[in-house]
């Protein structure tokens, strides 16, 4: 992909493993002919405010299904579950035609609220909460604490490490997702970086240098992302799949 960025057209099809003659041109096409900047924006917006609404809500169901035991919370905790399995493609049409309903097409509500909750998230945190030592909360109790001091006071500073890399793999998610955007904006500036990749590509033909170009953009902050946390990014797959 890189490579390709730097070669010019007569060069893309070609077996070298550096390109011969070097050149920008491609970054400056790609830059030039969507409007990238404002797609990276979206997309930082959308992933962080879809990661984070995604572990807000996520701890506060692990907490409950950890904390209380209260009738139907096995069938709740099994119905989350079962929400994981489902296609996207089930729930899309139905989502598409309550966010229309909203007038909320083309905007950030539109491609967020329907991702504000994550099984995932869920059932991860769940093991990760009941793991916790319950002496810990019992004596937070004992000193007056309620059950929100308690999350945020006792449980979550002890459990930041672990929130933090399912954390990172939500907005890996988030990051990567192209479908719901495709679906939901019709405008290029307020569409998100993977939606705008489409635009190098038609059925006559592939814009093959400015293509790789802008997926080498696009590609760059998950990058440096995994670059400075890949330990916790490597522990939350093992944690997630010993699981």
């Amino acid at each position: 992909m890189i490579n390709t960025s730097f070669k010019p057209d007569t060069e893309v099809f070609s077996s070298s493993l550096l390109p011969r003659h070097w050149t920008f041109d491609n970054y400056r096409t790609a830059w030039n002919s969507v409007p990238m900047a404002r797609m990276l924006t979206n997309s930082l917006a959308v992933a962080l405010l879809q990661t984070g609404t995604q572990l807000f809500t996520s701890i506060l169901a692990a907490f409950a299904f950890t904390r209380w035991t209260f009738k139907g919370s096995s069938l709740i905790y099994g119905l989350i579950g079962l929400t994981w399995l489902v296609p996207f493609q089930v729930i899309m049409i139905p989502n598409y035609v309550m966010i229309s309903s909203f007038g909320w097409r083309d905007s950030l509500m539109g491609l967020v609220v329907p991702n504000i909750a994550s099984a995932f998230a869920v059932l991860q945190l769940f093991n990760t909460f009941k793991s916790f030592p319950r002496a810990l909360i019992e004596a937070a109790r004992l000193d007056g604490a309620s059950d929100w001091k308690v999350l945020w006071r006792t449980i979550f500073p002890n459990l930041r490490s672990a929130i933090a890399s399912i954390g990172i793999l939500l907005f890996i998610t988030a990051w990567n997702d192209y479908f719901w955007p495709l679906l939901v904006t019709t405008k290029m500036e307020h569409s998100t970086i993977q939606k705008g990749l489409q635009m190098f590509m038609s059925s006559e033909m592939n814009l093959w240098g400015p293509l790789m170009a802008a997926t080498t953009i696009a590609s760059l902050p998950v990058l440096v992302i995994y670059l400075i946390l890949q330990r916790q990014i490597i522990d939350s797959f093992v944690k997630g799949g010993l699981r």
